[in-house]
């Protein structure tokens, strides 16, 4: 048999092919962010162009997720350096997220601490109306805690050859998730204040917004690839 040695590549790495999602994804995004831009400063049509924009951003995401699949399991590029690889780019996200909360908390102490005479010498400012921290926020903080529980459940039940229970773990993480997200939207939605109204309107919609965006990521991989759940189980760490 005549082996063509063309045929071999001669390094572990995986050099993806030519793809329209990633394009495709770049312009959704710009669409969804102007769309939240213009919904959110009453424009006439924001709505619209917001819904159109996440609807093409999640077939994007769902269409690349295919592909990636296809690409770790039937055709097995994701090697051993390919995987090492997908682990330190979670890390070093996580890294990112980490310096992220940094700055806001460091806004919301140096604010608060110590209030300026601009926000009335007092925190929070006059005429805020603080939400209840023991009403949804407490609630949120125990479906994040269950969440974190189930992922780690299914990661465990993955490691084990368990698949079954493997999916159930990500499939009640999943639910957890978007029931924290519906919360958080209700949340927004009773809250007296708005992120114009000042530093504790900013530190408050940037803190828990990036949080919930953050609890949203991770479902993403967790439906890309089940062999991602090590890394997932890392962001069910950061985001406590």
């Amino acid at each position: 048999m005549k082996i063509n040695i063309k045929n071999f590549q001669h390094f572990p790495f995986h050099l993806v092919d030519p793809s329209p999602w990633p394009i495709l994804l770049s312009f959704s995004l710009l669409n969804l962010t102007i769309g939240a831009v213009l919904y959110m400063h009453g424009f006439n049509n924001g709505g619209i162009i917001l819904t159109i924009g996440f609807l093409v951003t999640v077939l994007g995401m769902i269409l690349w997720f295919r592909d990636v699949i296809v690409e770790g399991t039937y055709l097995g590029h994701h090697t051993k350096q390919v995987k090492n690889g997908l682990m330190i780019g979670i890390i070093l996200f996580i890294i990112s997220e980490i310096f992220a909360f940094l700055s806001i908390f460091w806004a919301f102490f140096h604010s608060s601490l110590s209030p300026a005479i601009e926000i009335g010498g007092s925190w929070p400012p006059l005429g805020i109306t603080p939400l209840d921290p023991f009403a949804i926020p407490l609630l949120n903080t125990f479906l994040l805690l269950s969440s974190g529980a189930f992922v780690t459940y299914g990661h465990h039940a993955l490691i084990a050859g368990n698949r079954k229970a493997a999916i159930d773990g990500v499939f009640l993480t999943i639910v957890l998730a978007i029931l924290f997200t519906a919360l958080q939207y209700f949340e927004y939605s009773e809250a007296g204040f708005t992120m114009s109204d000042g530093v504790y309107g900013s530190a408050f919609y940037a803190s828990t917004g990036l949080h919930g965006l953050i609890t949203i990521d991770p479902i993403n991989l967790k439906i890309k690839n089940p062999s991602a759940l090590s890394g997932v189980s890392i962001f069910n760490l950061s985001y406590f």
